[in-house]
């Protein structure tokens, strides 16, 4: 049974899965037999929703391209997580959860996530890239920053980027396609995480 969470009081075990919008968390629920869903909100502004324990946390929902290489409906497996002051978060296991992910059929990449406190656009698209960055969004660093020694993971399917603008007309299907992509994502989330439990490819740890 999955739940959308409103409050931090009982804790969960296993992985949570944590979505900024409730769009981003109806969408990957649909997916999910025993993972929980919590809502943390726009920049993770209400992160005190997390439990104290749990397994490990997943960020999921929709991200920002910062190159070609992406296109929307493209899905984006965090290797790491960027955050502001230089900070660096390694995921767990972030190739096993991508081939479970191409395993149902998703179009997926592996690389670098940078979380920053606006959305990306224009010419700051090419200087987040060319310091390595694949994708962009707003909340994963805060989650991988409450995780402290928790596995991590972040998955972002994307709406926008270089080509495609986010203030254009053309988003509103291209949101729509984003959100039927991640409503596929469930099930390769819990099998990683069943993987993960077991030691996975063995590099879950950070």
């Amino acid at each position: 049974m999955t739940a959308d969470r409103e409050d931090g009081d009982a804790p969960m075990l296993g992985p949570v899965v944590c979505a900024a919008l409730r769009v981003e968390a109806r969408a990957v629920r649909r997916g999910l037999i025993r993972t929980p869903v919590v809502v943390v909100g726009y920049r993770a502004r209400r992160a005190d929703r997390l439990p104290d324990a749990c397994a490990a946390l997943v960020t999921v929902g929709f991200g920002g391209a910062l190159d070609g290489r992406l296109r929307p409906g493209d899905v984006l497996v965090a290797d790491e997580i960027r955050g502001p002051e230089g900070t660096v978060v390694p995921c767990s296991a972030p190739r096993l959860l991508a081939g479970e992910l191409i395993r149902d059929g998703l179009n997926v990449q592996v690389g670098p996530l940078v979380t920053t406190d606006h959305v990306v656009h224009g010419k700051e698209r090419a200087v987040w890239a060319a310091q390595g960055a694949r994708a962009a969004d707003m909340e994963s660093a805060v989650i991988a920053a409450r995780a402290a020694t928790l596995p991590v993971a972040a998955v972002r399917v994307v709406v926008d980027g270089p080509g495609h603008p986010l203030w254009h007309p053309g988003t509103i299907g291209r949101g729509l396609a984003a959100r039927r992509v991640l409503a596929r994502t469930g099930p390769a989330l819990e099998r990683w995480s069943v993987l993960l439990v077991r030691g996975g490819e063995g590099t879950a740890a950070r």
